[in-house]
């Protein structure tokens, strides 16, 4: 009888460790959440303990849980053996710690960062408030990326590991031999992306770190893949991108869109700081992690605030730079501060419009404006064409066309051109876009423009004679 027994009792632990195990399978590995409820949900990491729970937060209460039923499905967090969470690529709070005040902490983010690493002022201000902004990101549709300039020795890592180690689920993606799995990473996560564009030297790997930063700024534009299933099969899949990015460089990106999505600050023009530490002690790590749990609580507590933006928009900038310091704007209380990043992105508006002065649109859209203000001129392309080769023919290697002119005002410019008494001009109607051109590339309209911009009229192609073409309405 002992021994049938000891049977039974035998079966029953074996069927519960089978069923134990298939619920481990069927379970889901998830990292956070943000449920219609209001409720918010986060992995936070205990190394000491060796264990990963999932703290909830709903209506100002916190609670931990080892798994969630999720619409009849197991949530449970990620594996504390999990090789990125064991390695520190990505790094997670330990629990939601109070703060003294939004005010309070963010002097103690900005000590740490001015501790650590050599900033200008207002950039080292500029940090502080994005690593606040990190933290509610995806409460934003918008979002802009911080980087550092500078060559070798700069302190560009530096940066990247002391403002990086608070910003909201940092993945230091520097050094990686591969950037396939970033795209993976990124979407599973949907934290900060942390990387040194130099360690991606092949052209390919420094393509798809492109792809990732074109399309990672603005929520609803995944990158997509292809994945290849256990049969062999290519299946196209959409991974996300969207989140914030630190990022270092040593140069310029040749995208101009992508440096306008970038706030930059030039790492290297001057002597470090002789208080900041060479080497980063164990403390570093203790600050950061105590930082990220007192952040953990920002988010509770401000994921669902309402972030008015209409009335923070500049029309004075473009709209490319307002729709990316807006996001930032939002979260900043301090007026002053709000009023310097303002100021900010003023200095980068001037520094579109003085580098877009340098190209050829902007050379051709000086002629035009001269050939408006000449005596009985009009917009022939052919005109514009020898003006263009007096002016600037020995600027470029190869031979300047009519041809290519045109191509540069319909192309580049988008104003249209019409045949007209056997040569191509500029349609008198597309003179009310010269104004609108003229003030994106730099150029100072002529005196006829800013004194009497009503002025002889254009007459229509039709009549014959297309006279002078006026800014109307400029």
């Amino acid at each position: 009888m002992h021994s049938v027994i000891s049977l039974h009792s035998y079966m029953d632990e074996k069927m519960e460790k089978a069923v134990e195990k298939a619920k481990q399978r069927a379970a889901r590995p998830q990292v956070s959440a943000v449920f219609a409820d209001g409720s918010i949900v986060e992995t936070v990491y205990r190394p000491v303990e060796h264990r990963t729970l999932f703290c909830v937060s709903k209506d100002g209460e916190c609670r931990f849980e080892s798994h969630l039923l999720v619409n009849g499905e197991r949530w449970v967090p990620y594996s504390p053996n999990n090789n990125l969470l064991r390695h520190e690529a990505v790094l997670l709070p330990s629990e939601s710690e109070e703060y003294e005040s939004e005010e309070v902490l963010l002097n103690e983010i900005q000590a740490f960062i001015h501790r650590y690493v050599d900033l200008s002022p207002l950039f080292e201000k500029i940090a502080s408030y994005y690593v606040l902004f990190s933290w509610v990101y995806d409460a934003f549709n918008d979002l802009p990326y911080l980087r550092v300039r500078g060559d070798y020795g700069s302190g560009k890592t530096r940066f990247l590991l002391t403002v990086g180690s608070l910003c909201y689920k940092p993945i230091f993606a520097s050094g990686a031999s591969t950037v396939s799995p970033i795209f993976r990473i990124l979407d599973s996560f949907r934290g900060t992306l942390v990387i040194d564009e130099a360690d991606f030297r092949l052209s390919d790997e420094r393509a798809d770190i492109v792809k990732i930063l074109n399309n990672g700024n603005a929520r609803g534009f995944p990158v997509l893949r292809s994945d290849v299933s256990g049969k062999g099969e290519f299946n196209p899949r959409a991974y996300s991108v969207f989140g914030p990015k630190l990022v270092a460089t040593r140069s310029f990106f040749q995208d101009r869109a992508l440096e306008s999505r970038c706030l930059t600050e030039e790492m290297g023009l001057k002597p470090l700081r002789e208080d900041i530490p060479i080497n980063l002690s164990s403390a570093w790590k203790d600050e950061a992690l105590r930082l990220r749990n007192k952040l953990l609580s920002f988010r509770f507590r401000n994921f669902h605030r309402p972030h008015a933006a209409g009335n923070l928009v500049d029309r004075s900038i473009e709209p490319r730079l307002n729709q990316i310091f807006v996001p930032l704007l939002s979260i900043i209380e301090d007026g002053k501060a709000r009023e310097d990043l303002r100021e900010l992105a003023r200095r980068y508006n001037r520094e579109i419009i003085s580098d877009r002065g340098q190209d050829m649109e902007a050379q051709v859209l000086e002629v035009i404006r001269d050939l408006l203000s000449s005596e009985g001129g009009r917009l022939a392309v052919k005109d514009i064409t020898n003006w263009f080769v007096d002016r600037h023919g020995e600027d470029y290697e190869r031979k300047v066309t009519t041809k290519w002119i045109g191509s540069v005002i319909r192309r580049k410019l988008h104003l249209r051109t019409q045949k007209s008494h056997g040569v191509f001009v500029i349609q008198s109607a597309e003179t009310s876009k010269l104004g609108w051109l003229f003030e994106k590339y730099g150029i100072e309209p002529g005196a006829d423009e800013k004194t009497d911009p009503a002025a002889s009229q254009p007459e229509t192609a039709e009549s014959g004679h297309p006279g002078q073409p006026s800014v109307g309405g400029i």
